[in-house]
């Protein structure tokens, strides 16, 4: 899948949540900030970096399930917080004039959304932990930042 279409299914997810101060935001401007929120320079989407930092946060059942065929296990707005930096949770929230409690909900529906779509088959988790032997090396090579 695409970048486009990535970022796409987020802002389609935020749209589509069950809360109503998200449902009129424009789809372009979510992508636009989805982009600006997960990615990196060169403008290259780090959904990678996003799945690592779950698993050394200890959501990696959740991830697990965005990575898999099966139903993705929601996050909680709160684990926002420790996957997204506080300044780039307020600037979304400024961009859209939403509370940083509604901003972190977006968020919350657009990550497995994204994560699910980029990674057809598991194939973002086959790219992520590739050269880290697996999900074992990924708790090896964490164990070793700690």
């Amino acid at each position: 899948m695409d970048l486009l279409s990535i970022l796409q299914s987020g802002a389609s997810a935020i749209l589509q949540n069950s809360d109503q101060a998200t449902t009129a935001l424009d789809s372009n401007q979510l992508v636009s900030a989805l982009s600006q929120m997960f990615g990196r320079e060169g403008g290259a989407l780090d959904l990678g970096a996003v799945v690592s930092k779950m698993q050394q946060v200890g959501l990696g059942s959740i991830v697990t399930s965005w990575l898999g065929k099966g139903a993705n296990e929601p996050i909680s707005p709160d684990a926002v917080t420790d996957l997204v930096s506080a300044d780039k949770i307020q600037a979304f929230a400024s961009q859209f004039g939403l509370s940083e409690n509604i901003a972190k909900n977006a968020i919350a529906s657009a990550l497995p959304a994204m994560v699910d779509n980029a990674s057809p088959d598991g194939s973002l988790l086959d790219d992520i932990l590739g050269n880290l032997g697996g999900l074992g090396g990924l708790a090896g090579f964490v164990r070793k930042l700690i």
